[in-house]
């Protein structure tokens, strides 16, 4: 028994009539018959009433015209999803992005990515930049979107694209002094309560010390009293009055109406977080490959 030889039985059955069933294969008569042939013979038993016009299955015919159908069915099902686990659209994708990043556009890609591979699912994971290195390194991930405070793009194993550089903006309560400014200059914050919004969990960062050195080249030490990698507690820190603080706009650009805060943009061609993608050269994750070839800013250069 074969494939071909179930579908020759499938399509007589239906057409009631081998003839027609040769022609919609292309093959002679002949041939087909010859096919069903050997097909009742491995059965051990007639399929077809072949002294009846048109012909007709017999009983045993019609139980098997019903298993044949599911088995061709269940092949065809086998063969689209090889086709498709070949290309990468069927599978996994396991994301990780840093805290606030939510916020930004990186939301609408990914809808739209998984609208056209739905059969791929894409888990997102929330984290600080040490925890998505790490992550990434050890396999944890497949793709990962983060500021790069730990040089993880000096990893030969790791291939990155730059994805964003997002201004930076001064998040000040309602009633601040500067709330109702336009735009702000670092060396105007000289003695401001400051919520520092690190992206690490140990504060000591490539980004942080980045950070550090453009206070002291604003002409002065930041009174840093609170840290956080978590950008949902500084915000609510800043709406209650607690101090302000210097976060991405990508944080920032949703929030309409957020209560009691004020989002001013910083001056200065460095007031730009970077905001990387990255994953293993080495991946044989047939599924990220259909997602580098999806995002325009990770196709290849």
């Amino acid at each position: 028994m074969n494939t071909n030889q179930l579908r020759y039985f499938v399509t007589a059955a239906e057409c009631r009539s081998f003839t027609k069933a040769a022609d919609q294969f292309y093959i002679t008569q002949t041939a087909i018959t010859q096919q069903i042939r050997a097909l009742e013979d491995s059965l051990g038993i007639p399929l077809f009433d072949r002294s009846s016009r048109p012909i007709s299955l017999t009983p045993a015919g019609s139980a098997f015209l019903s298993d044949a159908r599911s088995i061709l069915g269940r092949i065809d099902q086998a063969v689209n999803r090889i086709q498709e686990v070949s290309t990468g659209m069927v599978g996994t994708l396991r994301i990780g992005y840093t805290k606030g990043f939510e916020r930004s556009n990186f939301s609408n890609s990914l809808r739209f990515f998984h609208n056209k591979y739905p059969n791929i699912l894409v888990s997102c994971y929330r984290r600080n930049t040490d925890l998505l290195a790490a992550g990434l390194l050890k396999d944890e991930y497949d793709i990962i979107f983060t500021w790069d405070s730990t040089e993880l793009v000096k990893n030969e194993s790791i291939e990155y694209r730059l994805i964003e550089r997002s201004p930076l903006m001064v998040a000040v309560y309602s009633n601040h002094p500067l709330s109702r400014r336009e735009s702000l200059q670092r060396s105007e914050l000289h003695g401001e309560r400051l919520l520092f919004m690190t992206p690490s969990s140990t504060g000591d960062s490539v980004s942080d010390l980045r950070f550090y050195e453009m206070y002291e080249q604003a002409g002065y030490h930041p009174d840093i009293f609170f840290r956080s990698n978590d950008v949902e507690s500084i915000l609510m820190m800043v709406s209650i009055e607690e101090g302000i603080s210097i976060i991405p706009s990508y944080v920032t650009h949703k929030l309409t109406n957020a209560e009691n805060l004020v989002f001013i943009p910083l001056i200065g061609e460095e007031e730009v977080v970077e905001i990387i993608a990255a994953w293993k050269r080495s991946s044989g994750n047939l599924a990220l490959q259909q997602f580098l070839g999806h995002y325009p800013l990770l196709k290849s250069e």
